[in-house]
């Protein structure tokens, strides 16, 4: 199994780190905090980051410092961390700075947690370290390596592996009508109760946690996965 990818949040406010770190860590990501400049100097130097967040609680000059000493060809040319930067409205100046000195992206506070995570995912699907594997249906985002549903109202749901494995044998055919001899084959129930009435259980309980129409229930034959349009673009 590939090693986690590693995220440190530098100096990043403790209430965005907090969201920050949950929000990455439940996606199977390694995430390290530093608060001082010497912490992340530390942090950096042993190596082994993917991507450092830098909050604007570091003064500019000190994250464009950490930037040119660790981000793209750091010291003895080795490939350094990406970098976001976070900082004021108010700091055009720097935030040009940040990106002609390398910074990968430079986002503004206040900012959306969520946003500012998906831009990490993006950074690290550029590096080849991406884990997310997404289903998206009507009303929500699956992301199937860490069994979450993103709602498009923000809330997120964990999935069960059981779920999981039932999710997984719909996409995997289509359009295709599965018995309920086919579900407890190959995704049978996480406990020793997978009769023949509990599938229709297992089947309801998925559709509502997904918030989808795309299960259907095929009366005396069985059930039927319709993938949205853009699973047949």
């Amino acid at each position: 199994m590939a090693a986690r990818a590693v995220i440190a949040l530098v100096s990043v406010a403790d209430v965005v780190a907090t969201e920050l770190a949950d929000h990455l860590e439940r996606r199977g990501h390694d995430v390290r905090q530093a608060r001082q400049p010497w912490e992340a100097e530390s942090l950096l130097a042993g190596g082994g980051i993917d991507v450092v967040v830098v909050g604007d609680s570091l003064s500019q000059a000190e994250g464009r410092d950490l930037l040119r000493c660790y981000g793209g060809q750091g010291e003895g040319g080795r490939d350094g961390p990406d970098f976001i930067l976070i900082c004021r409205p108010s700091d055009l100046v720097d935030k040009v700075l940040a990106l002609e000195l390398g910074a990968a992206d430079v986002v503004e506070s206040p900012l959306n947690v969520r946003e500012l995570a998906a831009r990490v995912g993006g950074l690290l699907s550029r590096r080849g370290r991406g884990t997310q594997e997404l289903i998206v249906l009507e009303n929500a985002t699956v992301d199937l390596r860490s069994a979450i549903v993103m709602h498009r109202s923000g809330t997120e749901e964990q999935l069960s592996p059981g779920q999981v494995a039932l999710l997984r044998l719909f996409l995997a055919s289509p359009r295709k009508v599965l018995t309920r001899d086919d579900i407890i084959a190959a995704a049978p129930a996480e406990n020793a109760d997978a009769f023949d009435r509990s599938i229709d259980s297992r089947i309801v309980r998925l559709r509502r946690k997904l918030d989808t129409e795309t299960i259907t229930t095929i009366r005396g034959a069985g059930y039927r996965f319709d993938p949205p349009q853009q699973f047949t673009d």
